[in-house]
């Protein structure tokens, strides 16, 4: 089979400019963690020789390599030319390809909304039933998955339109094992045992919360992973599904109840390091590193997947810090809900091609090449974790194949209106002091008014 893939000229891309050799990173039937047999039986399947593979996608540096490398092997299982392209301009190129009438066979989109747009106006191909009931079989919440890329095609008629693949967690505490060890503290399994734990930290002296809502003109948004995070804890997954919608008002019960369930953390000084008006101005990459002074001077910060980034150069996981699930409610019953992100592809161009890519994703080996790169986490059920070579991914991916339902980050979810302006704003009034209702009452009046 053919083992050759195409750098551009913008170093993202495969196909466009002159041709280099793409090495496989992993041979073939060595190393035991690969799920091979995946790989051979797809190989003998699929013949696609002298077909080309379009696609294109929102991964740039190290994320467009790891990329180029898992899509090597698809291409040496079916003989296949496959072209990738990435771009920081992704949302807009995409739209303006298929406006023109030549889109890439598959896009890969970072947000649903976008894929959701682009069903509603004809621009994606529909997948098969088949691979829906795969989706549910075969990925962790798999029902949520098929739910979050199920959009109204152009005559209202819904259907599965995006394969979800590389997934980020949100739900997601970080801390210092060491400190924890030190001073007693139990990982609490239930939100009832972190609130219990939050207090106890209060009593003996420390300070449970880092906690930290700037990023510039975006301030305000780590809030709303918070905030998120609760209705999932609080409220059945459709109830956040019709907030998204803005079918539940902003202003309903639930949802204030939500945004007071983050105030019970954050608007106590004694909670917080610096107090809650500290919270609201620092910068969420500082936030973090009270996790590192001794005495800490704070125990837990509850953050993304990708905040490893701004800690401390040289600490390491297992040692200087470590993640726990952010727990849920035992008394609720609801499960053990993820709050997360994700990339899902989509046929923006039927072709053989493509809809052989689609079944490819379900084969373990398209996920466990890139498990043993970097920065990628998946539902899928099959594949083998030992595949991961961070031993903190595999952690994290377990919290992902424990999940029951998975939800996709609301404010990406809503307009940019709301979801990357009002409510990044109102949060941040709320952590200072302004009333709950008031505020949510204040963001359900600007939504209306873009009716």
């Amino acid at each position: 089979m053919i083992r050759f893939l195409f750098a551009s000229t913008a170093g993202v891309a495969l196909g466009i400019g002159s041709a280099v050799a793409q090495p496989l990173p992993f041979e073939p039937g060595e190393e035991d963690r690969f799920n091979w047999q995946s790989h051979e039986e797809f190989a003998e399947q699929h013949d696609l020789t002298g077909q080309t593979l379009t696609i294109t996608g929102p991964w740039t540096g190290l994320d467009a390599q790891n990329v180029t490398q898992v899509l090597a092997y698809f291409a040496e299982a079916t003989g296949a030319t496959v072209n990738y392209s990435g771009s920081d301009s992704f949302e807009q190129d995409i739209v303006i390809a298929a406006q023109a009438g030549s889109p890439p066979n598959l896009a890969v989109f970072p947000q649903p909304g976008l894929a959701q747009d682009m069903a509603a106006r004809g621009f994606l191909t529909p997948l098969d039933a088949e691979t829906a009931d795969w989706l549910r079989e075969n990925y962790a919440a798999g029902e949520s998955w098929v739910e979050l890329a199920s959009f109204e095609g152009p005559e209202g008629e819904e259907a599965l339109y995006g394969f979800f693949y590389k997934v980020d967690v949100k739900s997601l505490v970080w801390y210092s094992p060491e400190q924890f060890e030190e001073a007693g503290y139990d990982i609490p399994e239930t939100m009832e045992e972190l609130k219990e734990l939050t207090e106890m930290i209060v009593e003996d002296g420390g300070t449970p919360w880092c906690i930290g809502l700037g990023s510039g003109a975006a301030t305000g948004w780590p809030a709303t992973d918070w905030v998120e995070d609760m209705m999932l804890r609080l409220h059945e997954p459709e109830l956040y599904d019709q907030w998204v919608e803005n079918e539940l008002p902003f202003d309903s019960p639930e949802v204030v109840e939500a945004i007071e369930a983050f105030g019970w953390f954050v608007r106590n000084d004694d909670f917080v390091q610096g107090g809650s008006a500290a919270a609201a101005t620092t910068d969420f990459r500082d936030a973090p590193s009270g996790l590192f002074t001794f005495p800490p001077a704070c125990y837990m910060h509850k953050q993304a997947s990708f905040i490893p980034t701004f800690f401390p150069e040289g600490s390491e996981y297992g040692f200087d810090w470590d993640f726990f699930y952010f727990p849920a409610y035992e008394e609720k019953d609801l499960g053990q809900p993820v709050l997360g992100a994700g990339t899902l592809f989509s046929v923006t161009d039927d072709s053989e091609a493509a809809r052989v890519f689609i079944d490819w994703l379900k084969t373990p080996i398209a996920h466990e090449v890139w498990m043993a790169l970097s920065g990628f986490l998946t539902p899928h059920q099959n594949v083998n974790p030992e595949a991961f070579d961070d031993e903190s991914l595999r952690a994290m991916n377990d919290i992902l194949l424990d999940a029951t339902t998975f939800r996709f980050d609301a404010s990406d979810l809503m307009p940019g209106e709301i979801g990357a302006g009002a409510f990044w704003t109102g949060m941040v009034d709320y952590v200072i002091g302004a009333d709950a209702e008031t505020v949510a009452s204040q963001i359900q009046t600007r939504w209306d008014a873009m009716r």
